[in-house]
């Protein structure tokens, strides 16, 4: 019995092995046996489903915009060279993919870019924010700068748990550094924007879809099961097992916007309040 626990998960998936390359403290942990999880192919409760099995019952406009975000994964043309090595070690913290193998890694920063670029907005802003291109670069500065007050170091080369402390005090909005780029724009909004960019590029890829269970688009075959949380002919069952954030971060607790005491209330994002 001791030795299929360590072969396999609570939800009786075989255990894989965990390549010589990967870095076991930045892995999501078993509950049960406090043993690092492997990336996976597909990680989530729904380890039998993929969204793109079900492309033949979308029309041809639709497959062409769902298959293009996994085989036409847009350049990087905003950011320099440099900022897109900030910008992945900063989407790295705040939506961890190490749970994932490489070859389904989202390109969550690609798609960022693509929208800087594009100067694809809403149609307004915030007048306590400059231009979202604007804001990204601002907020890539002060990003560094906390660094340097707080570890001497660039971000990029903090372990994990001093990145997330740099993160945090955005966060909490005490920025201990950049006080002239906050001046700038709200350190709150910021967070915001950031947070919301990084979760659209992500929840956008079919391969976080087959994460969740989202069944894909609904036109033109539709839902029928609505209610009860029941899943549709096509779709699986959930499969849940217990897993705990690495050590070395600060995952696993919540505080509100602004810290503890923050506010009850989220205030709305650059993206809007809808």
């Amino acid at each position: 019995m001791k030795q299929l626990k360590k072969n396999y998960t609570q939800n009786g998936e075989k255990r894989s092995r965990i390549p010589a390359h990967v870095d076991q403290s930045r892995l999501p942990v078993d509950h049960e046996t406090r043993q690092p999880i492997a990336p996976r192919s597909q990680p989530g409760y729904y380890p039998d489903f993929q969204t793109l099995s079900q492309q033949a019952f979308w029309d041809e406009a639709t497959r062409k915009v769902v298959q293009a975000r996994v085989e036409q994964v847009p350049p990087i043309r905003f950011f320099t060279q440099q900022e897109a090595t900030l910008m992945q070690a900063v989407c790295d913290r705040l939506l961890p993919q190490d749970d994932r193998d490489v070859a389904h890694k989202i390109p969550v920063v690609n798609y960022i870019d693509e929208r800087l670029y594009s100067r694809r907005i809403d149609g307004y802003r915030f007048e306590d924010m400059p231009p979202d291109h604007e804001a990204h670069r601002l907020g890539l500065q002060a990003i560094e700068a906390i660094a340097r007050h707080l570890y001497n170091a660039s971000f990029v080369d903090l372990e994990p748990l001093q990145q997330d402390t740099v993160l945090k005090t955005i966060h909490d909005a005490k920025p201990p550094a950049a006080h002239e780029i906050w001046q700038k724009m709200s350190v709150q909004r910021f967070w915001l924007l950031i947070m919301q960019d990084a979760i659209d590029a992500y929840y956008a890829h079919p391969y976080a879809w087959d994460e969740v269970g989202f069944g894909g688009p609904a036109y033109p075959r539709g839902y029928m099961r609505l209610e009860g949380g029941r899943p549709e002919p096509w779709e699986v069952e959930e499969q849940r097992y217990e897993w705990d954030g690495p050590a070395n971060s600060l995952s696993d607790t919540y505080e509100p916007l602004g810290g503890p005491g923050g506010h009850k209330q989220q205030p709305s994002g650059q993206e809007g309040t809808h």
